[in-house]
């Protein structure tokens, strides 16, 4: 068997490392996104013969994450199937991209199947596209915008710090209780995340910014160098009752904390039809495709 362990913040240089050398674009590819999901999602991790390995869930519904790293697939995929067989466990992996399929197709043909699973496509935008909000197609995002700014004409942005996190945290804490997180099992879930999130914010090499209105923080976001071209927003929280705010932490984030990206990356919908519509919305640039592979009949 692989000797799969619970992912800690003391992995992160291997890791970082190993998912250099394969400079995906999905959201999955993130130490950090990993780390704040551990409890949740069960994350365990490996390294093996020079690739990243991760797997997920519990029981009959663990799967792996696909292989990141350099050098031969093939026996790493074997060694995948082979782990999946001593343990029991219907072998899957999730999040390959049709790159990844070919490769598969190249090495090891009509060994799997692969299964659209369009709930999990990540959103990408060009970063010059969200901070500007330029022409026709973003009108409505610009009018939310501008009245954000008329009521509330002291609005100001900061860059995530020392000396406001703490701030962020009771905002968080509000948000939740605005938005019956304990009601929720998937905002109780998302809460838990927020909450390492900000517990490890700096340990992780995230950067954030916050909207405050009237001294009080009304909107936060943080996020991650994903590879060497994207920026992955992992969080955005804004108080629903302040017309504006989500589209505005958006705009001024991109516009003051990611310019050294081409590409923003804000992570998937969940198959949740507002949140789909929200993010398309948006216009993306690209809608990273993923399958989930499991061995041919």
């Amino acid at each position: 068997m692989i000797d799969f362990k619970p992912i800690q913040l003391s992995d992160r240089d291997w890791i970082q490392a190993l998912l250099k050398k394969s400079d995906f674009n999905g959201a999955e590819y993130s130490f950090g996104n990993n780390f704040v999901w551990r409890d949740i999602y069960h994350i365990e991790v490996a390294q093996y013969r020079g690739f990243y390995l991760a797997r997920s869930g519990k029981g009959e519904t663990r799967s792996y994450l696909y292989p990141a790293g350099s050098g031969d697939i093939v026996p790493v995929m074997e060694a995948l199937i082979q782990d999946a067989e001593e343990r029991g466990m219907k072998f899957g992996v999730y999040s390959a991209t049709k790159e990844n399929m070919a490769l598969l197709e190249t090495v090891m043909p009509g060994r799997f199947h692969f299964e659209e699973n369009r709930d999990t496509f990540d959103y990408l935008y060009r970063t010059e596209k969200l901070s500007t909000l330029a022409g026709k197609k973003y009108h409505s995002k610009r009018n939310h915008i501008a009245r954000f700014k008329e009521n509330h004409p002291d609005w100001k942005y900061e860059p995530i710090t020392q000396d406001n996190l703490a701030e962020c945290v009771q905002m968080s804490r509000e948000w939740c209780r605005q938005n019956d997180c304990a009601g929720d099992p998937g905002k109780r879930n998302e809460a838990c995340a927020v909450q390492e999130s900000l517990t490890h914010f700096f340990e992780l090499g995230y950067v954030g910014g916050l909207l405050r209105t009237e001294g009080r923080v009304v909107a936060f976001t943080m996020g991650e160098p994903l590879n060497s071209n994207t920026f992955v927003t992992h969080i955005e929280k804004a108080f629903s009752d302040i017309q504006g705010a989500y589209p505005m932490i958006n705009c001024e984030f991109a516009k003051h904390a990611v310019q050294g990206f081409e590409y923003i990356n804000r992570e998937d919908d969940t198959g949740a039809e507002g949140l789909r519509r929200a993010k398309l919305s948006y216009k993306p640039e690209i809608l990273l495709e993923k399958y989930f592979i499991t061995l041919a009949e």
